[in-house]
């Protein structure tokens, strides 16, 4: 049975049409885009594993080596059964650093661009047999059914399509996503198609040419011969070398590194996968005897590795036969496609960015596009010169073999990767030389019928590649030998040790504090504006912003170092980690090291055991715990406490800090301490960065409010702990001061008391009686001069009860008596009613008060006893301004104080006389004008609201004349929620 070649050629196109469909409308986002993060269709994409291989191949090495084929399914499948401690540790690295290629994994774990280059020139040279593999399936299938088609043309259009599905939908990058998912949908419906195909076509042979079980039973009895009996040599190392090579192909195959990591929709679904891929592997090879035991009984002529179309043809079935060739198809594009497009991305961050950066390109982001798409074409160009030249003269299990072996040599340096943090570049470049100089002589160059350089050496190769696992495994191990010796005998740099404990399975890195260059996320884009262009370097920088969910104007160290490092992570995705590494590095560096600059970033660790809560067990587990328990003791510690590098950043900041300040930890830990508000900064830099261990009732205002703290510091330098810096305690002392103040304030009630008590008694009635004595006289004579010296006993007597009611007032004026009932109070109004209540008196009506207080001005206070203190500042005033003077009231705030001046016009007070203005008893009026504890009585007033008194005359030093009387007092804030930390840092 034979088909025309315009019909093999529709049926190829219709099926390619629908692989397109399905990418192009998975991409344009409609109902099939939410299948893609299902862990099925991970799975089956997994599938890209099973190539020509699964479908052609299989069946031949099983005619050969009996169910030793099965090594190449049983060698993956235990790679993705050892998952969680294989599969994820490469799938945690490459997601955390943008690492899209086994190359860009390299790179970044010796820190090398050669090794990555070496990594793509193995990986490139080892592909083109693979590619090779695929397209002579293609054509040798597609000549099998249509004779007259020539093959060149066959594998020209198969290229062809090729090249354009991989630039349509691989080389496209989305910002937003790091998958192609209308490439991954397609690939997973091209490895459905070939486990039905495979399934079918199993089924029609046991129950159409066997007839059930049975019938293959009798006929397996009836044909024992060597030719048609599975079996396995125990002595035949042939499959051991498959198997290591199929376990080596879940890590260092392009394609399936490209699928497993960079794809992966999520964990969970690589976990999945872990057992779903295993059992799809179980699946496709099933029918593989069975194939080989139909072709066998049916006698078919196309050969082993072609057994699926010759059944299908023998069996008379049109459409089986499309079918199977449709599976080989499927089977050869996927692969090829998804192939391509990871080594392209290889070559085009470890051979051309290297040579050229796209430093003059407007848009970076089109013009690698096109460059992918230039080198996906070149390829496949070169694996189509390859067949031509070569593959097409030799079996497909041998391409497959060249090909496995070859990449076979990465295997070391991967695992090397998880497992040795001891390797380093030198041993893994070494290594691989040796590893891929013995393969090319050993198994590329005599297979290529070229040359047999090791005939001169009495070790002749035959064709039949009878010993090629022999020189794979002395390939292998001589790739080790070398990669672990020259790792011992050589040291590592420190950028080696830092990303192999990055990637080493369990460890942490640990990166200094160091402080950067650049000062802000602004900076950063101005200083990436050179190599990348103004344009990218702003998006860049914001979206590695939005990434870490961080403002758009960010200034704090830390916060700073973590967008250094996710500014890296996606260059590193779009450009390659060497590129990436050394453009952040000359563009984003660090300042020069010095004392207090090169401290454990703590912070960074904190986040990363974060990260492993879950992972750690035993010991680890137990001192994860430990740290929890005494960083949450700091955290909710009553006690107000800060840590501080040496060089002033703020390293933890626990909540009871919070709740004095108002500032939230995450506005504040990995600022410095310049970045507080201005009150904050200068207490706890001054302290910081001061001799003094202990600082006692350090007065600060907050919001209203007078406190006093206590603050103490400690070092943290010290044999378990060489970063430096200290820990700060802020002990909040204002309820205690408070409580000091009522306990003295009793104290002086008390003794004022009882000496007001014992005045009233020894003066209070000999008064009495002088004034009764002096009323009497007013009554016994008529005498003017007697009775005038009457009055003025009298005056004189009602002058002490004056003096002694004026000291009952000061004893019954406690300093902070009444400060739990302060409420807010506006001066505007206690300085209107002072006005008023003076207004009605008839003394000063020629002097004139102008009450310039803003009408939004407020303290916190007691507004009767404030009342009491501007009637004395006003009356004062009054009496010493000249008829038609004008007495002003003035006011304003002063961050958190609000200051108020009464100012008068009249003669002032004398210099000498200035510092006794506020003791008791002491005036500066003339006789029986006054008592001198006016201005005493305020002083109590104004210390009892926290606040101060100063007078200050003249008031006017051009005249000469006049006082000034300030007051300074705590003003009203309302609540208005967290504060922030103040954005005007600068390194």
């Amino acid at each position: 049975m034979s088909f025309s070649a315009a019909s093999l050629l529709a049926a190829s196109l219709l099926y390619l049409v629908i692989l397109f469909a399905i990418a192009w409308v998975t991409e344009k986002g409609t109902l099939l885009r939410h299948w893609v993060r299902h862990p099925l269709v991970y799975t089956l994409s997994l599938g890209v594993y099973a190539g020509i291989w699964a479908v052609y191949a299989a069946v031949g090495v099983a005619a050969d080596s009996g169910y030793g084929f099965l090594a190449y399914y049983l060698g993956i499948s235990g790679a993705f059964l050892l998952a969680p401690v294989l599969l994820n540790p490469v799938l945690r690295i490459g997601r955390a650093y943008q690492l899209t290629s086994l190359a860009d994994l390299f790179a970044y774990r010796y820190r090398s661009q050669w090794a990555g280059t070496l990594v793509t020139l193995c990986s490139g040279g080892a592909i083109l047999a693979l590619l090779s593999m695929q397209i002579q399936a293609v054509t040798t299938s597609a000549s099998i059914l249509a004779p007259d088609t020539s093959p060149q043309a066959i594998s020209v259009m198969f290229s062809i399509t090729v090249v354009l599905f991989a630039m349509l939908f691989g080389a496209r990058r989305d910002q937003k996503s790091d998958n192609h998912q209308g490439l991954v949908l397609a690939i997973a419906f091209d490895s459905l198609v070939k486990l039905v195909a495979m399934l079918v076509l199993g089924g029609v042979i046991l129950f159409g040419v066997f007839g059930g079980m049975n019938g293959l039973e009798g006929w397996l009895l009836s044909n024992s011969s060597p030719a048609t009996t599975m079996t396995l040599s125990v002595d035949d190392g042939s499959w051991r070398a498959l198997m290591l090579m199929s376990f080596a192909g879940a890590l260092v195959l392009p394609h399936m590194y490209h699928m497993t990591f960079s794809e992966n929709p999520s964990p969970k679904a690589l976990a999945k996968a872990s057992w779903g891929l295993p059992l799809y592997l179980l699946l496709i090879g099933l029918p593989v005897p069975l194939i080989l035991w139909g072709g066998q009984a049916l006698a078919v002529t196309t050969g082993p590795s072609f057994y699926a179309i010759g059944v299908a043809q023998s069996l008379g079935s049109p459409g089986l036969t499309l079918l199977m060739y449709i599976a080989g198809l499927s089977a050869a594009s996927g692969l090829m496609i998804v192939s391509t497009l990871a080594l392209a991305g290889m070559v085009l961050n470890h051979v051309v960015l290297p040579v050229k950066t796209p430093r003059d390109q407007g848009d970076i982001y089109r013009w690698l596009q096109s460059i992918k798409r230039v080198l996906i074409a070149g390829i496949i160009f070169l694996a189509l010169l390859f067949h031509e030249t070569l593959g097409k003269n030799l079996d497909l299990s041998i391409l497959g073999i060249i090909s496995l072996s070859g990449v076979l040599q990465l295997l070391p340096g991967a695992l090397g990767v998880i497992y040795w943090p001891e390797g380093n570049r030198r041993g893994l470049i070494a290594g691989m030389l040796v590893g891929l100089a013995i393969w090319i002589v050993t198994l590329v160059l005599p297979f290529a019928h070229t040359t047999n350089l090791l005939a001169l050496f009495g070790a002749p190769l035959v064709p039949d590649y009878s010993n090629w696992h022999i020189f794979t495994f002395i390939s292998l191990t001589a790739n080790v030998a070398v990669f672990a010796l020259i790792s011992m005998v050589s040291t590592s740099s420190n950028e080696e040790n830092s990303a192999a404990q990055a990637c080493s399975l369990g460890a942490l890195s640990r990166p200094q504090r160091r402080e950067l260059l650049a000062a802000s996320s602004t900076e950063f884009a101005k200083q990436l504006a050179e190599p990348l262009g103004r344009g990218v370097a702003k998006r860049e920088v914001e979206r590695a912003l939005a990434q870490l969910k961080l403002p758009k104007l960010e200034y704090r160290p830390y916060q700073l170092r973590r967008l250094r490092d996710q500014i890296e992570v996606n260059l590193s995705g779009l450009l390659g980690p060497s590129v990436a590494r050394d453009m952040v590095k000359r563009h984003l560096g660090f300042k020069p090291m010095t004392r207090g600059g090169t401290g454990q970033d703590i912070r960074y660790v904190e986040r990363a055991l974060g990260e492993y809560q879950n992972q750690l067990t035993g010991l680890a587990g137990e001192l994860d715990n430990l740290r929890r328990h005494y960083r949450q003791t700091l955290q909710n510690l009553p006690i107000p406490a800060c840590s501080v590098g040496e060089d002033g950043e703020i390293l933890m900041w626990n909540h009871t800090m919070e709740s004095l300040t108002g500032i939230t930890a995450d506005d504040v830990v990995g600022a410095r301490l310049m970045a507080l508000p201005e009150h904050w900064h200068i207490l706890l830099d001054d302290f910081h960065n001061g001799d003094e261990l202990h600082r006692y009732k350090h007065r600060l205002d907050l919001r209203g409010k007078p406190h006093w703290l206590n603050l103490h510091k400690a070092a943290l330098s010290g044999p378990d702990h060489t970063e430096g810096g200290s820990i700060i305690l802020v002990e909040d002392q204002t309820e205690t001061r408070q409580l000091e103040d009522e306990l003295m304030h009793s104290e002086r009630l008390a003794s004022v008391g009882r000496l007001a008590a014992g005045v009233a008694h020894e003066i209070g009635n000999p008064v009495t009686g002088i004034s009764s004595l002096a009323q009497n006289l007013r009554l016994e004579t008529d005498n003017p001069d007697i009775l005038d010296t009457a009055d003025q006993i009298q005056q004189q007597t009602r002058r002490i009860s004056t003096i002694l009611q004026s000291l009952m007032n000061f004893a019954r004026t406690g300093n902070r008596a009444h400060a739990n009932r302060y409420e807010p109070v506006t001066i505007h109004r206690c300085v209107d009613e002072s006005i008023n209540l003076l207004s009605l008196s008839d003394k000063g009506m020629g002097v004139h008060f102008v009450n310039d207080c803003p009408p939004n001005l407020q303290v916190l206070g007691d507004e009767q006893r404030l009342v009491q203190v501007f009637i004395n500042l006003l009356a004062n005033a009054r009496d010493a301004s000249p008829i038609g003077g004008t007495v002003r009231v003035s006011g304003n705030g002063d961050g958190y104080s609000a200051i108020i001046e009464v100012v008068d016009e009249g003669s002032g007070i004398p210099a000498d006389q200035l510092d006794h203005v506020f003791e008791p008893f002491y005036t500066t009026k003339a006789p029986n004008k006054g008592t001198g504890l006016g201005l005493s009585l305020v002083y109590s007033i104004v210390e009892e609201h926290y606040g101060n008194i100063q007078v200050d005359s003249p008031a006017n030093p051009g005249t000469n004349t006049g006082t000034c009387v300030r007051l300074r007092l705590p003003a009203y804030e309302p609540e208005t929620g967290t504060t922030t930390v103040s954005q005007n840092e600068r390194s």
